[in-house]
């Protein structure tokens, strides 16, 4: 697995409460019966009506996990998720009238998942007994290599029917990508449907997807529910990284198709509604909270009877599932062996996006390199908050958990302006302030000239036009590529401050604020 080697400079070692529930019915678990149709950790029996048409099958639906096997607080995490599955609808791994499904987007988030490329979430996923999972753009975040080898060691397909090869218009099977999978569920055929969002070109790494294009969703559903239908599916699941108005979207266009639900995820998004005969759940993010629907399906007549459908964490979290929880600590004690390394010291902790982690990046990069003069990077890639106390590598990664590196170009003050006043995405900044509606350099206090070229270090996925900073490339075709990675400069600036709880880094990082 390829890890990333910190070098460091001066030592040797060198990305809503559960209280409030949103709720359109009550899922009521039947007895189940189960044919055990995938792969599982443990197969546990259940009753068998082989005579009664009329089956029962519960659909519990996640998305957006990013790697929060442990849980965003005590509580919410991977473990007591599967411990109030069980509590509230009766699941436990191994039962096959429940299908667990995902939205995508499964990784890039802490260090315990970002470190490993995902390895640890899809033993995790493995372990919880998930079914499918739809390909989310960060899945894409560790490359091609680390995508396949994560689909080799799950138990459950990862599905996309319009990710596509340029060369040729068909699926890149040959990636671990399927377009859809039929699972037997207590006795049903469902046929299930993965689905990519078309924005994953400029919200992964362009440079992991050279080849890829992702094509209309409609497009790609209707390609393939016939071939499903042709490997005996009888009930039909869109699973999606697709936002809420891209699942209505979709549902508005395809009603004369046999879909029974739709699954969302990319917009952290945590709703269960009815329309156009379709069922739209999307689970929230970070295994905090969940959608579902329980569906009464009558295989005599293909016909779906009725559905209970919502969100719901309504239950108290405490109770864990043992064999998950173990599963967890044990990727948690590797994690710690290898990233719990204490690098530096803060007393009051660093807010997500806050001015304050924007300069720990921006200015560290000018730090380190100080051949430029202004840095500026897209805050997609500002994950979490950095909090108070002791500051380990784990922590860096788990804050800026994406592999990028930077790329020094020659820009003009017209086009570094044109960036700061006309970007997608909020930018941070260093080495420029602005006085006026004039920005000047931090290190000579000169006003920026539109006709100057300046030296600007950004990072590897802006300059491959990720989140729509293409012209980068276009205004230097030249750029640079350091091959350092784009945490490496704070690592360094945090080891040369020798800092300790009682002098801790805050008092520098303000300094920079307040030039």
């Amino acid at each position: 697995m390829k890890k990333l080697i910190f070098l460091l400079i001066f030592v040797l070692l060198a990305c809503e409460t559960a209280d409030d529930v949103v709720r359109e019915a009550t899922i009521e678990v039947p007895p189940p019966t189960v044919v055990v149709s995938v792969p599982v950790t443990e197969v546990v029996s259940d009753p068998i009506y082989p005579d009664d048409p009329v089956r029962e099958l519960t659909i519990l639906y996640t998305n957006d996990e990013h790697g929060w096997m442990e849980g965003v607080r005590e509580g919410l995490g991977a473990a007591n998720l599967v411990g109030t599955w069980r509590n509230q609808f009766g699941y436990e791994p191994g039962l096959d009238s429940y299908l667990l499904l995902s939205g995508g987007d499964m990784w890039t988030g802490p260090a315990i998942s970002t470190w490993f490329e995902g390895e640890g979430m899809v033993e995790v996923m493995n372990q919880m007994g998930y079914t499918a999972a739809a390909i989310g753009n960060h899945d894409f975040d560790f490359g091609l290599e680390a995508l396949r080898a994560r689909a080799t060691e799950a138990n459950f397909p990862f599905l996309s029917a319009n990710t596509r090869r340029t060369s040729d218009g068909q699926v890149p099977t040959e990636w671990g990508i399927e377009p859809f999978v039929v699972v037997e569920s207590n006795g049903v055929r469902v046929g299930i449907i993965g689905l990519t969002t078309t924005r994953t070109r400029t919200t992964t790494n362009p440079a992991n997807i050279v080849d890829f294009e992702f094509i209309d969703y409609e497009t790609a559903v209707r390609e393939f529910l016939p071939e499903a239908q042709a490997q005996g599916a009888e009930l039909f699941i869109v699973i999606g990284h697709l936002c809420e108005f891209e699942m209505r979207d979709l549902a508005a266009r395809i009603p004369d198709l046999p879909v029974a639900i739709i699954g969302g995820g990319h917009c952290n998004e945590l709703f269960a509604e009815e329309q156009d005969g379709a069922i739209l759940l999307a689970g929230g993010s970070h295994m905090a909270t969940f959608a579902g629907a329980n569906l009464t399906f009558d295989t005599s007549t293909d016909e779906l009877l009725s559905a209970d459908y919502g969100t719901d964490y309504t239950d108290d979290r405490v109770t864990e599932n043992e064999a998950v929880a173990a599963v967890v600590a044990r990727w948690q004690a590797q994690t710690d062996e290898e990233l719990e390394v204490v690098i530096g010291y803060t007393e009051a902790g660093f807010e997500q996006r806050s001015a304050e982690q924007q300069a720990l990046i921006t200015e560290t990069w000018l730090w380190a390199m100080p051949t430029a003069v202004i840095a500026l990077t897209n805050m997609g890639g500002f994950r979490a908050d950095l909090r108070a106390g002791e500051i380990t590598f784990g922590d860096v990664v788990g804050v800026f958990p994406f592999n990028n590196v930077l790329v020094s170009v020659e820009l003009t003050g017209a086009q570094i302006v044109t960036l700061l006043t006309r970007s997608n995405e909020q930018l941070a900044v260093g080495g420029l302030g602005e006085v006026h509606g004039r920005w000047f350099l931090h290190k000579t206090g000169e006003v920026l000239e539109d006709d100057t070229t300046y030296t600007v270090l950004v990072n590897d996925f802006m300059y491959a036009g990720g989140s729509g900073f293409g012209r980068l490339a276009e205004w230097d075709p030249a750029g640079y590529n350091t091959a350092v990675d784009w945490r490496q400069p704070l690592i360094d600036w945090l080891v040369a401050q020798d800092s300790s709880p009682s002098e801790t880094v805050d008092a520098a990082v303000g300094e920079w604020l307040e030039r």
